[in-house]
């Protein structure tokens, strides 16, 4: 369930300053899925909510110097335990797609909500994370229902030859069945 408030209601509030107004917060049709892991390929470290949050020590790794000044969020991040952190309310623009087109239609952070999973593009995710990501998605089609099934895409869909996340490793037709389930369990088809 999605508060009034525009929060997960099982989520870790960890605010980000880097967010700004959608044009249209009725306008929100897209879900994106992403990775990430900060250093790269290490996971349950602090580097991705110092990134979010804008306190990335650029001396901590080498890696992070290359990164520290970066301004970027997602709405949430999806640790490898299944807990779910949220950075951004989703009727705010969140900073995860860059330049971004789905379906001719380019900045897609106006009109998505971007949901980070801790991992790699070659990473096996965890069934926590795919539990929690079916149940998250679910909660977000309930309170956007402009968001279908087709309309959850990687960041690789929206900026191909850019993005390779979430990657080879992320099991969308397990995923997309397991969510199809979800939301269509006791309803006729």
């Amino acid at each position: 369930m999605i508060s009034s408030s525009y929060i997960y209601r099982d989520a870790i509030v960890k605010t980000s300053p880097f967010y700004d107004v959608r044009p249209d917060e009725q306008d929100v049709s897209l879900l994106v899925v992403h990775n990430i892991s900060l250093p790269p390929g290490e996971f349950g470290t602090a580097g991705v909510e110092q990134l979010f949050t804008g306190t990335l020590d650029p001396d901590e790794h080498p890696f992070y110097a290359d990164i520290a000044h970066l301004r970027v969020s997602a709405h949430c991040v999806i640790r490898r335990d299944g807990v779910i952190e949220q950075y951004v309310p989703f009727n705010c623009r969140a900073w995860h797609a860059g330049i971004s087109s789905f379906q001719g239609r380019s900045k897609c952070n106006d009109y998505a909500i971007g949901i980070e999973m801790e991992g790699t593009d070659e990473t096996a995710y965890t069934k926590a994370q795919y539990a929690s990501l079916i149940t998250l998605s679910e909660a977000i089609i309930k309170c956007y229902p402009h968001i279908t099934l087709g309309r959850i895409v990687g960041h690789n869909d929206i900026a191909p030859g850019r993005k390779t996340d979430p990657g080879i490793a992320f099991n969308w037709p397990g995923f997309r069945q397991a969510l199809s389930e979800r939301i269509y369990k006791g309803t006729q088809r």
